[in-house]
């Protein structure tokens, strides 16, 4: 068996353990206080702001279409270009750490993750619809990473708050979309 196929495998195993934890955990609530609820969805946001900030938010949405029709390289054309914009868009930010964990690059997807953080109001409803991504996130790209024990309560977390989306421990450009 070559060093492709094991890797292979032993992530896929390490995965597993990963997802009975996640189980065991799933039930535990109050993890990371915070209300169950419905995850955000960027194009929800299209058109509030100001212009800089719908122009921006607009982009990232035609990044998350390109994802969707198999354009990575298009894709993060448009979030870089909507952060060129927009600076202070957190939805930008939010895009590419998930762009980043999906392509297995876990400390720009975690570079990019505190960002979008640091961008929400902690005690603003929008933080609160983020929140599941932004421990979602947090934890896959800890998967990715290996560190494993870190991420199980995250994903736990983000499963809690949003089954319907964290339910497979990843957040597909269609789900954030």
């Amino acid at each position: 068996m070559n060093r492709t196929m094991r890797a292979s495998r032993s992530l896929a195993a390490t995965v597993l353990v990963a997802w009975g934890w996640i189980a065991l955990l799933g039930g535990c609530a109050g993890l990371i206080r915070a209300p169950r609820g419905e995850a955000l969805r960027i194009s929800e946001f299209e058109q509030l702001g100001d212009a800089r900030r719908r122009a921006s938010t607009r982009l990232v949405v035609e990044g998350l279409d390109a994802e969707i029709a198999s354009t990575p390289q298009r894709a993060l054309g448009r979030y870089e270009r909507a952060i060129q914009i927009d600076p202070g868009n957190p939805f930008a930010y939010l895009a590419l750490a998930r762009y980043y964990a999906a392509i297995a690059d876990p400390e720009r997807a975690l570079e990019h993750l505190d960002r979008a953080q640091s961008l929400l109001d902690p005690d603003g409803a929008l933080y609160r619809s983020a929140e599941p991504h932004l421990w979602g996130l947090r934890g896959w790209a800890l998967v990715k990473a290996g560190w494993l024990a870190d991420a199980v309560p995250l994903l736990a977390e983000a499963r809690r708050l949003a089954p319907s989306v964290w339910g497979d421990g990843r957040l597909d450009a269609g789900e954030l979309r």
